[in-house]
């Protein structure tokens, strides 16, 4: 009898567990858990704007920066709760030890030794309309000139200028 109360209780406990999906906007990155009968709804007919605040970056050259998927995650996380692609507005502003993120392949291997991990995961960003904007103080005082940038990557005065002007613009400042 117990056994058979064991088995039960494991399948009422496995048929509430749930997985982590991507999509529909970013495929491949920026996994969310759905929620259900949230108490604080979505506003489904608010446009969403918001700037994340990109400065720290993972040691291992190799490993994904967690911060810049933070934009998946919130493209994936709204579009699947039903708010409108085109209410989705973001913007990533890059600098401190996270200048390196944005540089293109040959100029990344050439100084880490590996393929830049955050190329594909900023393209599929800039293909869904993220802007993507770099410090130009870190570019210049991290030697990591416009021409070494993956491409669309937009290089600002500084950080400062570009999160002031997205803020006059509406955009919401987020930092993690």
């Amino acid at each position: 009898m117990n056994f058979l109360l064991f088995f039960m209780g494991l399948s009422v406990i496995t048929s509430y567990a749930q997985e982590k999906t991507t999509g529909p906007i970013i495929e491949n990155y920026g996994a969310v858990w759905a929620v259900e009968n949230a108490d604080y709804k979505v506003d489904k007919t608010l446009a969403l704007k918001v700037v994340f605040d990109i400065m720290g970056s993972p040691e291992d050259p190799s490993a994904l920066n967690r911060s810049i998927e933070t934009a998946a995650r919130f493209l994936n996380m709204h579009a699947q709760a039903g708010v409108p692609k085109e209410d989705l507005k973001v913007a990533l502003v890059v600098h401190n030890a996270a200048s390196k993120d944005v540089m293109d392949n040959p100029f990344y291997e050439k100084k880490y030794g590996t393929k830049n991990p955050n190329k594909e995961l900023l393209a599929a960003l800039k293909d869904n309309q993220v802007q993507i904007i770099f410090c130009g103080q870190s570019s210049n005082s991290r030697n990591i000139p416009k021409e070494q940038l993956i491409d669309g990557v937009q290089l600002s005065l500084s950080a400062m200028t570009a999160l002031i002007q997205l803020q006059d613009q509406g955009y919401r400042l987020v930092k993690f």
